[in-house]
This record gives structure tokens, sequence and C-alpha cells, in this order.
């Protein structure tokens, strides 16, 4: 049975070459194999993440009328309220049942000072994964790290309110999808529903694990490592016990390269077989997945 890891991140900033390159073999493995990871002793403040959960939580709580008053609005601009059934993130299933609220590094300041200081601090633990991500690959330390040095990455918070009716056929609370950018780190309550998909084909939980951080890998990271590094298939699946009457709440923290950076299979990953994909800009494919996921409602 495959499991997702856990893996300490203490031996990474706190340690000697060795125990760093231990981690790093780690941090390979899980992304080359599965996909997802969990990730103990990340830096991350659990007093912020309650904050944001609280500030989150709050915000959903609001009038309809309200939130929609900050309505996302285009793919271009991808910041604002997503309202249920907005997203289609599996094009052959109904809308998912979930509302977000997604916010970029600008937008975070005028918001709240708690989001400003959690989107630095993922942008601080998403720039250290990124380097285990380089060591793993023989690349210099900073090979992924200066490429994201624009910060455009998206916040947005997530909030899977209880059913009070039945669901249509095929819906769930978030369809099957990859994430389209290079990493992901997520933080979740426990109600749980989210689940990854093997490469076997079989769907595995993904429960909350208390102080930690779940990181995967996304598409862009996929396509730079020829498929070295996986992009995983992920859903949240509605519950079949009484925690369907429970809303769930989770931030996910999407980690995208700056829009020019040209994301061409490297060549350490060119060893075992020859390119995949095409070269892209890593802002034309974003822009394309999120057209694909809004369509044209």
């Amino acid at each position: 049975m495959v499991t997702i890891p856990v893996i300490d991140l203490t031996a990474f900033t706190n340690s000697n070459a060795t125990t760093r390159q231990a981690v790093v073999k780690e941090v390979y493995q899980a992304c080359h194999e599965i996909g997802f990871m969990y990730l103990q002793n990340s830096g991350m403040s659990k007093d912020l993440i309650q904050q944001v959960f609280n500030y989150s939580k709050s915000f959903f709580n609001l009038p309809l009328e309200v939130k929609q008053k900050q309505a996302w609005s285009d793919e271009f601009n991808n910041t604002g309220y997503v309202g249920i059934e907005r997203e289609r993130l599996d094009p052959n299933k109904p809308g998912d049942l979930k509302e977000a609220f997604n916010v970029s590094k600008e937008g975070a300041v005028g918001i709240d000072a708690c989001i400003v200081d959690f989107y630095d601090s993922c942008t601080q633990l998403a720039n250290t994964v990124l380097q285990t991500f380089a060591l793993a690959l023989d690349l210099p330390e900073d090979f992924f790290r200066i490429r994201h040095d624009r910060h455009n990455h998206t916040l947005r918070s997530l909030h899977y309110p209880p059913l009070q009716t039945p669901p249509k056929p095929g819906q769930v609370r978030a369809g099957e999808h990859s994430d389209y950018g290079s990493i992901t780190l997520l933080f979740q309550d426990d109600v749980g529903g989210l689940e990854v998909q093997t490469t076997a084909g079989e769907w595995i939980g993904a429960a909350a694990i208390p102080d930690t951080v779940i990181v995967n890998t996304g598409d862009l990271m996929q396509r730079w490592t020829n498929h070295v590094f996986c992009s995983t298939k992920h859903r949240v699946m509605i519950p079949n016990d009484d925690r369907v009457k429970q809303s769930r709440y989770s931030i996910a923290f999407f980690c995208h390269p700056n829009d020019d950076v040209e994301i061409a299979c490297l060549e350490c990953c060119q060893k075992e077989k020859s390119p995949i994909y095409p070269p892209i800009l890593a802002g034309e494919y974003l822009l394309s997945r999120l057209q694909a996921t809004y369509g044209n409602s």
C-alpha cells in the first residue's frame, strides 16, 4: 500500500551537509513516486495558521451579496471570491461544492495583517522546498528560487459547506485535478475528504496530520522535470457519515514561477527519455488552465 511520506525539515534547515542530503533524498523519492508529502517542522507558526483559518471562516460566514462584491472577475487577475459550483475542476462532472477566495501578494496588503504575514511565511517555506528540489536534481541550489522571485503566487482560502440537499450525480467537493504551478502548500482542518491518486490509479486518503503542511508538485514542475517529479491527480470527496453536515476548511498556497520563465525540459531529466513536452512560458500555461477551469459560465 502506497503511503504519503512524512518528512522532517529540521534536518535540512539546521544540519550539516550529510543530514541535509538525507532529506533531499527523501524529497526526491516522494516527488518521484507519489508527488505528495507531509512536512514536519516547516517553520510555519501554529498561531498564524490558526489566525488565517479564523479570518477565512469569518469571511465565508458573510452574506453572499457581501462576498459577491469581491467576486472573481477574470483569469488574468485570478483574485477574489469564487462562488459554490462556479468552478468545475473535473470538466466531465458538475460544478464543485465549494467556495473560495483568492489573494495575490498585492491584494494581501489590503486585507489583514495576518494574511500578509502568512503569505510571506508560505513564500519562505516554498523557497526552502524549491531549494531541496534543486539539490535533488543536482542543480544549483537557487535554480528554482530565482525563477520564482516575483512571488507570482496565489493564496486561496477554501470552504466546503455542509450539504443541505443530495449532490447531483457525480458531484463532489472538488473534482479530480492536478495543480497548475510548480508546488502547492496545503493546510487543512480535520474534517477530511482529500484523496490522492497513486501511480497505480488507486485513490488513497490524505488525512490531516497535526503540525504538518502537505506539499504537492504541480504540472509545471512535472513538465520541467520530464515526469521525474509527478503532478498527481487529487480530489475532495463528500463524507459518507455525519461529517457531511460539517463545514470543511482548507488553505492552499499555489506557488508559481515568474510569468516569463520558459518551462523547458531540464537537461538532467533527459537521460532516460527525450523531452515529453514542448517548452512553454509559465504565464501562458497558467492562463490556459484557468480558462479551462472556469469556461464561459
